[in-house]
């Protein structure tokens, strides 16, 4: 480590065979020792020239990942969009005409967005009051026990991630005036907001950590069904695609097939990206493969059932 005039340490960057490396500038530690500047600013790299702070230092596997809800309404409603107007269109095909497999196929499209999207809010609505009804449950409970069992509960969260039971006992201590005091001001509503209220505490505490339930935003519910109902339309206007331009349905179901798995792959390859499960080449080709495999497993199963229903 490199010493400054004023005592603080440089750390160094790992050793690295390349030789580029070596040109880097410095990475300065977090400074703890100033108490009067707040924490996110604790940097020794404030009042020197070049150099990055420690906080910044990036991976190098450095993507943006979406939230995870947001990529499961997204993988629900277009993996049943490719699937059922598929083996309906499929299906529909041994009429012979294009024509009767768009309408029947644009009908079911239409119904089964508008149903995905309401399943998606009832279920996102479900998810926030049972999490309502557990925080009334935990906030009375919490308020009537005495301090050695909210002690307890905090310690069983706490220890088994490396907390000693002398910091778990001050973070209870913590959490719990701040409990009280959300419950004793309540009726304040000048000093103290809805978020503040909700957000913090003890109860919050046992419920996100120890549970492992967070509240589930208004904007979460309604997001939930326009996202699945959208994934639902857009992947159902894949497959059903190619009968727009051909008349006869059963050289449109070829490239409607060939065009189905086409898509399955990109979506496997680009969800391996956007939800990190993809490590480089390899880990985007086996998104897409299995995306396709099982993709086309429920399409091909679904066409069979309906070829056997037909015979």
């Amino acid at each position: 480590m490199s010493s400054q005039a004023n005592g603080s340490l440089a750390v160094p960057l790992p050793q690295h065979r390349d030789s580029s490396l070596r040109s880097r500038p410095p990475v300065w530690a977090l400074d703890s020792s100033n108490a009067n500047v707040p924490l996110p600013a604790k940097c020794d790299r404030h009042g020197r020239k070049g150099g990055v702070c420690c906080k910044e230092l990036k991976d190098e596997d450095d993507r943006t990942l979406i939230n995870p809800d947001i990529v499961r309404d997204v993988v629900i409603g277009l993996s049943d969009g490719l699937t059922v107007p598929f083996a309906l269109t499929a299906g529909l095909s041994s009429l012979g005409e294009s024509r009767l497999v768009v309408l029947g196929g644009t009908a079911e499209l239409i119904a089964g967005a508008i149903s995905m999207g309401i399943g998606g809010f009832l279920a996102s609505q479900a998810e926030r009051d049972h999490y309502r009804f557990l925080k009334r449950h935990t906030s009375s409970r919490v308020l009537r026990s005495c301090e050695g069992e909210m002690e307890r509960e905090v310690f069983a969260i706490l220890g088994p991630v490396g907390v000693d039971e002398h910091t778990s006992r001050a973070v209870t201590k913590s959490l719990c005036d701040i409990e009280c005091d959300n419950s004793s001001s309540a009726s304040d509503e000048e000093t103290q907001s809805p978020r503040w209220k909700s957000d913090v505490g003890l109860t919050p505490f046992l419920l996100k950590f120890g549970v492992g339930l967070e509240e589930v935003p208004t904007s979460r519910v309604y997001g939930s069904a326009i996202t699945i109902g959208l994934g639902y339309l857009i992947g159902g206007i894949i497959p059903l695609f190619p009968y727009f331009f051909f008349s006869r349905a059963h050289i449109a179901l070829i490239y409607s097939c060939l065009l189905t798995g086409f898509v399955l792959l990109i979506f496997g390859a680009v969800k391996a990206r956007v939800t990190g499960a993809g490590q480089g080449i390899k880990g985007y080709l086996w998104g897409a493969v299995s995306t396709l495999l099982v993709g086309g497993a429920a399409a091909a199963a679904a066409y069979g059932i309906v070829a056997l229903l037909e015979t």
